[in-house]
Parts: C-alpha cells; structure tokens; sequence
C-alpha cells in the first residue's frame, strides 16, 4: 500500500510539474513596453481618419478629422531649471510624459511614379535599422525615410547612387511628395510643411517654417516673448506640461513679434520658452497652406490642406491634373508621440474624374461645400518595426507575393497589420517563447507517459 501511494504521489507530482511548465511558458510576459529597447506599444492599434477631397481650376483642398483626446502643441521648449536653461529636445519613448510633443499630420503623395508605393504605401520607405528601433544605437538618428532604389542596396543606408543617377531619378519622378502639418511649427502660420522623400527626407527648397532660438554657444534662448504685445516674457513649465494650454497666452514665438533675449533678467526656475521660433517661409517650402487654421474641439482635429495643383516646382511637388490618379497614404502623430510611435495608412487611389478608391469632387468657385463631399473613413494603424528588408526577405511568409507585385490591401487588413506590428517587436521573445511551450508541451506528453505506465505496472506488481 505504501508503495502505490508513493507511487500516486510522483505520477501526481510529475504530471502537475509539466502541466504548470506548460501553461507557465505559453504567451505570458512577452507583449510589454520596454524603453530600454525603444518598445513602446500605443494602447489603441488603430484609429480612423475622415477624409474629404475637392479641387477646382486652379486647387486642390483635402480636409482631414481625426479624434485626439486633448490638442497637443507645444514641441522643443527651452526650460530654465537649476540656474541655467536646458533644452527639451530628447525625443520620447512613445507618448512623452510631459505631454510637449505637438500632434502632427502627414501625406505622402505619387502620381505613379514610384510604382512600389501604390502597393505597398510607407513602407518601402522603411529601411533596416532605421532611428529609434530596438538596437539600432545612437549612430542611427540620421536614418530616415528613403526610396529603395535611391541605394545600390536598398537595405544598406550608406549605398548611396551617384548624384547623377539620384538627380535623374528625381527629373524622371522618382520621388514622394510629403505633406506635413504640425500642430506647433506650422498651424499658427496657417501652413503646412512641404517636404519630399528621395534619397533622404527632404525639405523642399526656400526658407523654412521656423529656425532654432537655442544658442548653443551661450547655452541660452536667442529670442523671447515681447511682454508689451504678448504679456509675458516667458510661459511657466506648470502651465504647459501635461499639455495644457492657458488660451490667454501665446504658446509659438514669431520672428516679427520676438525680441532678443535678455540674460539679465531675473529668470525663475521653471520659465519656458519655445526653442523654435516661427517665419514667413517662400519658395517651395511656402505652397501648402492651412483653410482658415487647424482647430481641436469635442475631441477632434479639424485640418484642411489646400495647395496649387500644379506649384510649379515638379522636381519637389507632384503635379495634379484632371483625369488623374494618385496614390495617397497618411499618418498621424497624437497623444505627445514622436517619432515612429505614429498611425499610418494603407495606400488610398485618388481620383480626380476618374473612377478611384477616393473621388475626389469637382467644384467652381473659391471654396468647395464640404456637405456636397464624399467622405471616405480611412483605417490607420501602429506599423511596428516592420521594414522593407523584412517584408521583401524569405523571413516574411508573403515576400513571394511581394516579389509578383501583389498589393498589401490584397493580402491583409489593418486590424493584422497592426498585430503583426506587435509582434515584430518582440520576435526574438515571441520565438523563445514558443520554443519554451514546445519544450514544455513535450514534457507534458512524456510525464503523462511516464505516469500511466508507472501506475499499470504497480497495479499488475
């Protein structure tokens, strides 16, 4: 009798050993935020953005509504701590804890040119290692979005073309056109950056939106507020972190209201001012404006983008036309997020007067009636670590259909995107982890083996 108890006893205690070793390993503590790695996962995948295009003679105007549960417009503040100023520039790892990381809006455009992109959208502009993935060190910072025939390698970002070959890649089109609205350093202009993607993210040619106020050589601002015209000298850290905004007080510095910086006033511990400070731009960096200015109420961003369909500047602008079709794709930054911790599109087809995805609509006059357009919800999501050296290797299951062309919305949704997002920021975990459950699961098997056999040979002892 003693001897089958104890018997019992090791078939219970093994059996329950495996079964523990197996539900322990399997998906437990692998989907968290490290910041150690630049992990951060948002807690939505996914969030929807309303989409409205119309075009007459002369524009094109495209109005964008997103939700966002507060305005967040305040970015590279200059901050007086300590008995000296110290500039708020790091860039955080997904949503900043202060809350001073402006929302932002972007669109990248092609007219066809960059036949890759009508498939598979932003990310054949994501090359390995780019900034701020998980290893991919300091040294990596400048790494940004670029096209992958602007390389010898397109996974290798220092196999640069020649200039000849880039400066003819550029006249034959082989570029993105990269609208960008900033919620700081652009909407109170009532602009919207104008960039494009080649070799690099570029700024299109003419002076600038905004130039630093940080002199690095005095390790002070160069300019402030003008206390006869804005009240102030400076904001208060507590009036501004968290993103708060006191609607009483400015919170953009402009070239023509500034003045220049006094180091002998009493500055007080916590003093803010805006390290960048805001101009007239011209030339090609002047052709995207804002209707009216870019509005948060009741949880939404109201934008609406209105550019010349034809700027004059085709080696940096895409040239719009009727009776053309385009290819779209947005992103959106909320939340005080920077960086990749961002929300982006699928590639959309624009139609202007001809059959698309999108229509846009055709109006005389000035201004289009919003109410006589189309509206179109377009699914964004969070992309991950995902990049085009994974997507184009054997790594990727659907690198095959890559290799024929097949578009991406043929294949997945966004809803998989996002996931598959996730998981690529803890592949090697996720990989570990299922060879762990398979160890375990093994052993589950044998133990249960083991123990029936233990006990049919004590029943027949």
């Amino acid at each position: 009798m003693l001897r089958r108890r104890t018997a019992i006893i090791v078939v219970a205690t093994l059996f329950t050993a495996a079964l523990l070793l197996s539900l322990f390993t399997h998906s437990t503590g692998v989907v968290r935020n490290d910041p150690a790695r630049n992990v951060w996962i948002p807690p939505e995948l996914t969030m929807p953005v309303q989409l409205q295009v119309a075009y007459n003679d002369a524009q094109i105007f495209f109005h964008y509504r997103w939700p966002a549960r507060q305005p967040h417009v305040f970015t590279d503040l200059l901050r007086y701590s300590q008995g000296k100023w110290q500039r708020q520039l790091s860039t955080p790892i997904g949503s900043d804890p202060d809350g001073v990381y402006e929302d932002r809006l972007a669109m990248m455009v092609d007219d066809g040119s960059v036949p890759e992109f009508q498939r598979y959208g932003g990310y054949i502009t994501v090359g390995a290692n780019m900034r701020d993935f998980t290893g991919s060190g300091p040294d990596a910072a400048h790494r940004r979005k670029y096209l992958p025939a602007t390389r010898r390698d397109p996974n290798e970002w220092y196999s640069i073309v020649d200039q000849a070959t880039l400066e003819a890649q550029r006249r034959a089109g082989y570029f993105l056109d990269l609208w960008h609205w900033r919620a700081h350093l652009s909407n109170p202009l009532g602009r919207s950056d104008d960039q494009h993607v080649a070799w690099y993210r570029l700024y299109d040619s003419g002076e600038p939106l905004f130039v630093s106020n940080w002199d690095r050589d005095k390790g002070q601002p160069r300019w402030m507020f003008d206390r006869e015209r804005s009240g102030v000298r400076a904001l208060r850290w507590e009036d501004v972190a968290g993103g708060r905004r006191d609607e009483s007080q400015p919170y953009y510095l402009l070239a023509a209201t500034a003045v220049p910086f006094d180091a002998t006033h009493p500055w007080e511990e916590g003093d803010v001012i805006p390290g960048q400070v805001l101009r007239e731009p011209s030339g090609s960096r002047d052709e995207i404006r804002v209707q009216g200015q870019g509005r948060w109420a009741d949880g939404y961003w109201d934008v609406t983008l209105v550019r010349a369909l034809d700027t004059g500047h085709p080696l940096e602008d895409k040239v719009l036309r009727d009776q053309g079709v385009y290819s779209i794709a947005l992103s959106v930054h909320r939340d005080a997020r920077a960086s990749r911790w961002h929300y982006v599109s699928l590639p959309l087809q624009l139609g202007l007067g001809r059959q698309a995805e999108l229509m846009a609509t055709r109006f005389s006059g000035p201004t289009p009636d919003w109410s006589r357009v189309e509206t179109r919800e377009v699914t964004l999501f969070y992309p991950g670590q995902v990049s085009w050296k994974h997507l184009s290797s054997a790594r990727h299951a659907g690198s095959k259909y890559i290799a024929k062309g097949v578009p991406v919305k043929y294949r997945h949704k966004e809803t998989q995107l996002a996931q598959y997002g996730v998981e690529m920021e803890f592949d090697r975990e996720i990989r570990r982890q299922w060879a762990l459950s398979l160890i375990a699961g093994v052993l589950l098997v044998a133990s249960f083996v083991f123990s029936v056999s233990l006990l049919f040979r004590h029943r027949e002892d």
